[in-house]
């Protein structure tokens, strides 16, 4: 691995706890290991690697997130979800090819959501131009796939702009009729993502 990634799992060893891995294992089933290492935890190893790597750029950003997510831990994978949302502003609308891998890979929406509301989100509010068009293609494709995670990250991706007082509703009835489209049936992950954009303004 990279010194930042190295940094950032050894941090995470660290402050693991095996009662708390037990009770994660316990909480959100046994597809991914644990190290138990608490959330706060988490955000400070990302946090204190900024610090000490402060030179990252795009490309360093995305391929500690890629380091980070390629083992099945949680703690690590949330910790490559932090350091994505702690470096939104260099992201790119080419790195929702890598995110998409993450959300297909995430198993839990306690990293599917953070992906979609503080990452994707952000995101699609900072594209111009032809950067935000292939960005929004991007969108509507997950939110007509077959995996439940990408339809629930499409619709979620929405709830940022709506917060902020300046969503799309022509965009976002698109991503629901998508979505209730798809040949895999009504989810309820994805029903309560739509009502849940809805709640904040949604039309």
């Amino acid at each position: 691995m990279s010194d930042p990634a190295d940094f950032i799992d050894e941090s995470l060893q660290y402050e693991s706890s095996e009662e708390r891995a037990e009770e994660y294992e316990r909480r959100y089933g046994t597809d991914l290991a644990y190290y138990g290492t608490s959330v706060g935890a988490v955000r400070g190893a990302v946090r204190n690697a900024g610090r000490r790597y402060r030179d990252l750029g795009h490309d360093d950003v995305a391929a500690v997130a890629s380091e980070l997510w390629s083992r099945p831990v949680f703690e690590r994978r949330f910790a490559a979800v932090v350091l994505l949302q702690s470096s939104v502003g260099l992201l790119r609308s080419s790195d929702l090819t890598r995110i998409e891998g993450f959300l297909r890979s995430a198993l839990l929406r306690e990293l599917v959501d953070p992906l979609a509301v503080d990452v994707v989100g952000p995101l699609l509010l900072s594209l111009r131009g032809q950067n935000a068009v292939r960005a929004s293609a991007v969108l509507h494709r997950w939110a007509a796939a077959d995996d439940a995670w990408l339809r629930r990250a499409a619709v979620l991706a929405h709830l940022p702009a709506f917060r902020a007082g300046d969503g799309d509703d022509a965009s976002f009835r698109r991503t629901v009729r998508l979505v209730s489209g798809a040949q895999t049936g009504r989810d309820a992950a994805v029903e309560d993502a739509v009502a849940l954009v809805r709640a904040a303004g949604a039309g």
